[in-house]
Order: structure tokens, then sequence, then C-alpha cells
């Protein structure tokens, strides 16, 4: 039997993290190294929302609030896992989160052919946007 249990992530995390997301994440991003993830800890250290089996990570998201906007990327659960309820429990702690700040919409980054995480988003209350596209210029080379 699995205890799920979810908190914030802390520096020490940061390899695991990583490691989690090449097993459980679809896709890449610029900022998915050490750094990236320890800036991320040491600007907002409750934006990095695990769910935990003990010592082993079974699920994240990134509930990213920068008093404006809330935005939500990263969710994704360990495979072994899917299908039990994780990713309900991290967007609604996403989700209190972003209430208690004061958020008044949330905004997902999904990836357009991760078909999985389409399916999920829509069951969890989310609509696509199709007026809207992402502009975006790599600022490290």
């Amino acid at each position: 039997m699995i205890e799920i249990a979810l908190r914030a992530a802390v520096p020490s995390d940061a390899e695991a993290v990583l490691a989690f997301w090449r097993e459980s994440a679809e896709g890449t991003s610029i900022s998915d190294d050490l750094d990236g993830v320890k800036r991320l800890l040491a600007r907002d250290p409750e934006a990095l929302i695990l769910a935990v089996d003990g010592d082993r990570i079974a699920g994240s998201v990134i509930a990213g609030w920068d008093g404006w906007r809330a935005s939500l990327y990263r969710l994704a659960v360990l495979p072994s896992y899917r299908r039990r309820g994780i990713s309900k429990a991290l967007l609604a702690a996403a989700e209190e989160r972003f209430a208690a700040l004061g958020g008044r919409r949330a905004d997902a980054m999904v990836l357009e052919e991760n078909e999985r995480a389409r399916h999920a988003w829509g069951a969890a209350g989310y609509e696509r946007q199709d007026q809207w596209r992402r502009w975006v210029k790599p600022l490290a080379g």
C-alpha cells in the first residue's frame, strides 16, 4: 500500500526532481538543470509541490505565482503511480496555493502532442485557449 504525502520541494531534492522528470515528464526545457531547479526554489520556495511515497517522488507540479499570474508547469506522475488520483491532489494543492495568494485564474503549459496530458487537464476542468499563442526567446545560449 502506498502512502502519498504532498510537500514543497527543498533544494536537496533538486537532483531527484530532475531524475523524476526524465522518467515521468514529457519534453524538456532549457531550465531542466540543477541551477534551474535551485533558482526556482530560491525565488519561490513553495512553488514546486511534490507527491512523495516515503523517499520516492511520485508526482510533481510547479505552481508559479508572480503576483499577477498563476502558472502551472511540470505536472507529472511516475508511470507506476498513475491512475491513483495523484495529479488531482497536486492540482488541488496548487489551486489552493493560488487562491490563498489572490490568484484568479490558473494557466497551464501543456505540450500540444502530449495526448495523455491534454486529457488529464481537460478532466481537471482546464480548457484550451486557441486565441493565445506562446512566444518564446531563449535567453541563454
